[in-house]
């Protein structure tokens, strides 16, 4: 039997096709039942199905099993498909030998030679690059717990060579299983290591300095108390000062995603206010990022306000009380709950009259107005009456508010 492409009408055999993807196998596997497949379409059913069983047949399969090679079916595919290159179909090359424990293993035992571990890493890094089953692979042979140990070596010996791609590594192998939460929860060695990553001056510290904040994402995932709350002045600083770089569109979510783990955690709050935290966000955000981050951004903004230090630093810049008033009620109601928090928070601990006049100069205070004329939860319309009423006194001769000024009562 044989099906028709729409490729000059060209005849393919029906055995050619992978029974769950229909298209033309690259690299035809049997599974036990008999059944042969494409070996990233049945990989990747195995791996996201709830029950590990052979599409065709609905057998089951035990987890464990391996999938024979179909090397004659290979060969007939590539040669029909060399037969037919006049016709648009493109080559098959031969694929490459499947990842296995054993390969791996030997890989780890490599990185402990000084004259191999370079080199290992990188074929280890174009392994990882290839499919989703070698990284899988190289997670469950142990290759995490080896790169953790390589990086944390790099540290203490001050050598950056590798750095580069070990990080890469860990981070595209991450799986946050218990076995890594043993490894990384409270492992400050490797903490300090990557700290010092991001601070490396070398021809590749843009990638390294990438890979180290992704990384970076992945450990606070799994970390314990103890550790987010002993994080040291030079992490905060290191991770400010990359976010300031923009380094890359990855990095600056993975540093943002930190620093909203971190914040509550100790003494973070103070020391992210002191490496400059409140200045950074505040011109991140003047450039109009998507949604999600203005959203981080603003619960970031309201964690730090709520001590004096921060409002004083958000107030130090030029276009803060402006930008805070430009967003509310354009991006989302996470963000109109954190502008609000943040004003409230400066009417009522720094509402200095220089500070009012700027709120009521920007339009900060016609916003409020707007709120309570919105569509928009009553706790927010709540909210913004109890600013504006706060200050009555030195706004009662804007136009945009006398109105609800005279009275104390919800209209």
């Amino acid at each position: 039997m044989a099906v028709w492409s729409s490729m000059d009408d060209i005849e393919i055999p029906q055995y050619f096709l992978c029974p769950i993807s229909l298209q033309i196998m690259k690299d035809p596997v049997t599974a036990m039942t008999g059944i042969t497949y494409d070996r990233e379409s049945i990989e990747q059913w195995l791996l996201t199905a709830k029950d590990t069983t052979c599409p065709v047949t609905k057998q089951p399969l035990e987890r464990d099993f391996v999938l024979t090679p179909n090397h004659t079916l290979r060969r007939l595919i590539q040669a029909w498909c060399a037969d037919n290159a006049t016709n648009g179909v493109d080559r098959i090359p031969t694929p490459k030998t499947p990842l296995d424990r054993t390969h791996v293993v030997k890989l780890i035992r490599d990185l402990g030679v000084a004259q191999l571990y370079l080199k290992t890493l990188q074929k280890m890094e174009a392994l990882t690059r290839d499919n989703e089953r070698n990284r899988n692979c190289m997670a469950d042979a142990g290759a995490a717990k080896a790169i953790v140990l390589l990086i944390i070596k790099c540290f203490k010996e001050n050598k950056t060579t590798g750095v580069e791609e070990g990080l890469r590594i860990l981070h595209l192998i991450w799986s946050p299983t218990s076995e890594m939460k043993l490894l990384l929860k409270e492992n400050y060695d490797f903490v300090d290591a990557v700290t010092w990553a991001l601070g490396c001056e070398t021809d590749n510290y843009v990638a390294v300095r990438s890979n180290a904040v992704l990384v970076l994402k992945n450990i606070v995932e799994v970390a314990s108390p103890n550790l987010l709350e002993r994080l040291k002045f030079e992490f905060l600083n290191r991770l400010i000062r990359t976010m300031r770089e923009k380094i890359s569109q990855a990095a600056m979510k993975a540093a943002l995603y930190v620093l909203m783990e971190v914040c509550p955690w100790g003494r973070n709050k103070w020391q992210m206010i002191e490496a400059g935290a409140v200045f950074q966000l505040i011109e991140m955000e003047l450039e109009n990022p998507e949604k999600k981050i203005t959203e981080i951004i603003f619960c970031l903004l309201g964690h730090l306000c709520s001590c004096a230090d921060g409002r004083a630093q958000f107030l130090a810049h030029a276009g803060s009380m402006a930008m805070l008033s430009k967003r509310i009620l354009r991006v989302s109601n996470t963000t109109d709950d954190r502008a609000l928090h943040i004003i409230a928070l400066i009417s009522k601990f720094s509402g200095t009259n220089e500070v009012l006049m700027e709120m009521l100069r920007v339009g900060a205070v016609s916003k409020l107005c707007m709120v309570l004329q919105a569509d928009c939860a009553k706790y927010l319309k709540e909210k913004a009456r109890e600013i504006l009423r706060l200050h009555s006194k030195v706004w009662n001769n804007s136009p945009c508010i006398a109105v609800y000024l005279l009275t104390r009562y919800a209209r």
